[in-house]
């Protein structure tokens, strides 16, 4: 059997929880810091609450360490890990390969995708290293995640499935540090890529003007869910750690069930990793919530339409084009009903425009400014859903694993018995040590009732089975009900048992330096004494991580996605020759900041230059 994971993102404690509610089966969370994310971190308190309700259905918790961490952070380094590990999180995620040569206790380690993770050597070389998963690069297709998995079987591999692109392959974008001295690698992206630029030739012709050129849509796998795990990854990760609890509902909730379909066509093949079923206040849809368009990326191999140029901003759901304006008002030829305080938006010339919805009256809108660019025939898109926010916004969803109670009568008394429906290794069974009288009349109506009353516990009644089928036993309600409580009490206690691995702080073993067998760029990300150790004990001396000395020769960004290709200049089309080399970005700014395009077509990859 293989167990499929559903990974969720938490800005805080309460997106871990909807995440969980709505059917994850691990959560990555950021702690206090070291997170690639510096904006949100999260107490050790919120962390272990979120543990323990996450463990209640054995959704894991896993925490990100995935900076690189600077010479006087190792030892705070190191004591967080050991602070996560008492807390009982699962694994950490890990950019830094200093982490590998710090005194750990037993924790799992997760290689993020800040380690750019693109090839199988790479992933061999984590595996090797000690990691028990690797987050792949999102640039990668079903054939090379294929590939990957063949040649390094044993490594479990995690994708992302859904949301914001970096253009940049993670972990190699240096444009916020060279830009505005805030380091990605550090996660405090000033999003240098979601920016208007030109386009210029070597001549300096503009061939583009004031379009985000390196802004990407967002990812969206649903459908392709089969594809990823036929190429042999088990983890499905949801990018998200900046966005809000709605969005972690609705995407989670949509990928929990789409996963499920799965599942149900192979059941003797796919199972979920954690336990209990969900029940939706709602149906859940991608399209309503925050996305600049979508696409698969390269999963299906290289796609002409991945980028969003036009805008970096939010567009939603298409939902009609406008049939009428007069006055102030506007009639919108849609299936969609229209609510107070809706946001709508539109395209104009290369432009996004939006408008907040003040009244609907009869699907007549009275927007709160009319636009003056807004024409009849204009397609309309709903990027705010009042309606659908609504529902979001309370109890959304509900999670439950279903028991099975056993009652078994003899001269010793009653005894009950309750066991997880989904992993059978999870039972208890409570004795009622009293004599038990014989009844005068049938009482099994009474047990199911009293047994099923399962309130607020994370449990839902299956079935009830007992050696007396006449159930002629006489047992008082205030009795059972008790008896109910202690094995369900029980239940729990075993449910939420983990082994814990005993660990000691005992210094790492230092290899034996080898002769040197090659020389890494700023391009590692060697930022510590540490983490030049690791590479030297593989063979590898190393520069300085950029973010600690610029390098003279500075390449910001490899990319997979190509300016040239999506504007249909592909340098192997006779059109290619149309470009002349080099073509420079140039922000839309008052900087005017230039930045040389240069073209791997041996790789199929675009690098950009700080010059």
């Amino acid at each position: 059997m293989t167990y499929l994971e559903l990974l969720s993102p938490a800005k805080n404690l309460e997106c871990g929880i909807a995440a969980v509610d709505h059917g994850c089966d691990a959560v990555y969370i950021g702690a206090t810091q070291f997170g690639a994310r510096a904006s949100a971190g999260n107490s050790l308190e919120d962390i272990q609450r979120l543990v323990d309700y996450a463990h209640t259905f054995n959704v894991k918790v896993y925490v990100t360490v995935n900076t690189i961490i600077y010479e006087d952070e190792l030892k705070d380094t190191e004591r967080l890990i050991w602070d996560l590990y008492n807390i009982n999180v699962d694994a950490i995620l890990v950019q830094d390969m200093a982490i590998l040569k710090m005194n750990l206790p037993p924790i799992a380690l997760h290689a993020s995708t800040q380690t750019d993770n693109r090839t199988a050597e790479k992933v061999k070389m984590l595996k090797d290293a000690g990691f028990k998963r690797t987050v792949l690069a999102r640039e990668l297709s079903a054939d090379e995640i294929r590939d990957i998995h063949r040649q390094v079987p044993d490594m479990p591999l995690e994708v992302f499935v859904h949301g914001a692109l970096c253009v940049s392959y993670s972990g190699q974008c240096y444009a916020s540090q060279y830009c505005f001295n805030r380091s990605a690698n550090r996660g405090e992206c000033a999003q240098f890529c979601r920016l208007p630029y030109d386009l210029v030739d070597s001549l300096g012709h503009v061939l583009v003007q004031g379009k985000h050129l390196l802004s990407l849509k967002d990812m969206c796998q649903l459908d392709s869910l089969e594809t990823l795990i036929k190429s042999g990854a088990t983890s499905f990760k949801i990018e998200g750690r900046l966005k809000d609890v709605d969005y972690v509902k609705n995407i989670t909730a949509a990928y929990s069930k789409a996963l499920n379909e799965v599942i149900k066509y192979h059941p003797d093949r796919y199972a979920r990793a954690s336990w209990g079923h969900c029940e939706y206040s709602f149906e859940p849809n991608v399209n309503k919530t925050f996305n600049r368009g979508y696409t698969s990326y390269f999963l299906h191999g290289r796609q002409q339409n991945i980028a969003s140029f036009d805008t970096p901003k939010s567009i939603g759901e298409y939902v009609g084009k406008v049939k009428e304006i007069k006055g102030n008002t506007l009639k919108v030829s849609s299936v969609c009903n229209f609510n107070n305080g809706d946001g709508l938006c539109f395209f104009d010339e290369g432009q996004l425009f939006g408008f907040r919805v003040n009244k609907v009256e009869n699907n007549r809108l009275f927007p709160h400014q009319m636009p003056k660019n807004l024409r009849a025939g204009m397609a309309i898109y709903r990027n705010n859903d009042t309606a659908f926010s609504k529902i979001l916004s309370g109890d959304s969803a509900v999670r439950k694993m279903a028991v099975d109670y056993d009652i078994n009568v003899d001269d010793n008394g009653l005894s009950l018995t309750a066991t997880l429906v989904e992993d059978k290794t999870k039972t208890s069974t409570v004795l009622l040590g009293s004599p038990i009288q014989k009844a005068e009349k049938p009482q099994k109506e009474n047990v199911l009732r009293i047994l099923g009353k399962l309130g607020n516990t994370p449990f839902v009644m299956n079935k009830v089975t007992s050696n007396h089928d006449t159930y002629d036993f006489f047992i008082p309600s205030a009795q059972l009900t008790q008896l109910r409580r202690d094995v369900l009490s029980a239940l729990m206690d075993s449910i939420l048992y983990r082994e814990k691995s005993e660990a000691t702080e005992s210094p790492k073993a230092e290899k034996d330096i080898p002769p040197t067998i090659g020389h890494l760029t700023y391009e590692a990300n060697v930022s510590n004494s540490l983490s030049r150790r690791f590479y030297l004990e593989q063979g590898f001396s190393a520069d300085d991580a950029f973010e600690l000395r610029e390098p003279r020769v500075k390449r910001i960004m490899q990319c997979r996605h190509c300016i040239r290709y999506a504007l249909g200049y592909c340098k192997r089309t006779d059109a290619g020759n149309k470009l002349r080399d080099p073509l420079y970005l140039v922000s839309s700014d008052d900087s005017r900041k230039r930045f040389e395009l240069k073209f791997d077509c041996k790789n199929c990859q675009m690098d950009i230059y700080a010059i």
